[in-house]
């Protein structure tokens, strides 16, 4: 029998088309070849720059923050006071200008100048109200979750009772909490943010928790306990950074939230009760009653409300898609 050779320059099967290797017929690479050697955070900074929804949603959350910090800039108004441009009767309000793009609100202000000045309410109330919630509800979720994960048989018993807790707090209904909260203490700004933080630390505590107890069944933390290291070390060092990543992706998430439970709360009358501070959902109100004869004055706030939410949703559900190892191609 006659075996056949293979081609002169053809004997060595070349390593893109070996069976089982990356590259080849059966074998397929978990990331590519740029994400190969770099940090998780690096990694997916690269993926988010191929990302058209992460662009959509950067580039609105970064024009809102340009809007927010250069509000003196954009307008030579001042929000809550009346300009003398026309008559404002029941039926009508002044309409655009040139000395006012978008015209009066029925309060006589201008309401450019209410839509930048709101803008820069909302996120001020929006940043500091999530991070309220995820300060305390990162120091509820490093509690339960340390414990849980290398306190042996009794830090399940701390992991327990505070995981009691958090259950009760989430059982309520998180904007029902935060008019609660707000009705409770004296009507001002701090009041809003104390009351959206409030509602925001359930969500924090639990996501963190979680993901620190997914961290403790690792085999780099048996290989820590198994050197010798004290288990705090272990969970400070190694388990709590690992697993903080996805409680920041949900901080990004949560202030979408903020700004639109910032918008309920002073719809409902919660807010802060200087006229003086523009909010969009003071706005909302003092719209309801001309809606007929002015649909502009809550169109406008209500469309910066829903896109400043979306633009934080899009890129925050983009930050998580690169940070998850599963989506990764």
């Amino acid at each position: 029998m006659t075996i056949p050779l293979p081609p002169s320059g053809g004997g060595a099967v070349s390593p893109e088309s070996a069976p089982g290797t990356p590259g080849g017929a059966t074998g397929a690479p978990d990331t590519t070849a740029e994400d190969r050697g770099v940090s998780l955070w690096r990694g997916a900074f690269r993926r988010l720059r191929r990302n058209p929804t992460a662009i959509l949603g950067a580039v609105i959350v970064l024009a809102f923050i340009a809007v927010a910090v250069l509000a003196p800039l954009l307008t030579s108004y001042e929000p809550g006071a009346a300009q003398d441009a026309g008559e404002i009767t029941p039926s009508s309000v002044p309409g655009p200008s040139p000395d006012h793009w978008l015209g009066l609100d029925s309060f006589g202000s201008d309401l450019w100048t209410q839509l930048v000045y709101g803008a820069r309410q909302s996120l001020v109330y929006g940043v500091i109200s999530t991070a309220i919630g995820l300060v305390v509800g990162a120091a509820l979720g490093a509690l339960a979750g340390g414990f849980g994960a290398v306190g042996g048989r009794a830090g399940q018993w701390v992991d327990t009772a505070v995981m009691r807790i958090v259950d009760l707090w989430l059982s309520i209904p998180s904007l029902l909490l935060a008019v609660s909260v707000a009705a409770i203490l004296t009507q001002s700004a701090y009041a809003v943010m104390i009351a959206i933080g409030a509602a925001q630390v359930p969500i924090f505590a639990r996501l963190l928790r979680g993901s620190m107890l997914a961290q403790g069944r690792s085999d780099y933390v048996l290989a820590a306990g198994a050197l010798g290291l004290r288990k705090r070390r272990i969970v400070m060092s190694h388990v709590l950074p690992n697993s903080i990543g996805p409680t920041i992706v949900q901080a990004t998430l949560n202030l979408a939230t903020a700004i639109i439970e910032v918008a309920a709360l002073s719809y409902l009358g919660l807010g802060t009760a200087d006229p003086a501070v523009a909010e969009w959902g003071r706005m909302l109100v003092a719209a309801q009653d001309r809606f007929d004869e002015s649909p502009q004055l809550a169109i406008y706030p209500g469309v910066a409300i829903a896109i400043t939410a979306l633009g934080f949703t899009l890129f925050g559900e983009a930050l998580r898609e690169a940070l998850d190892p599963r989506s990764r191609r």
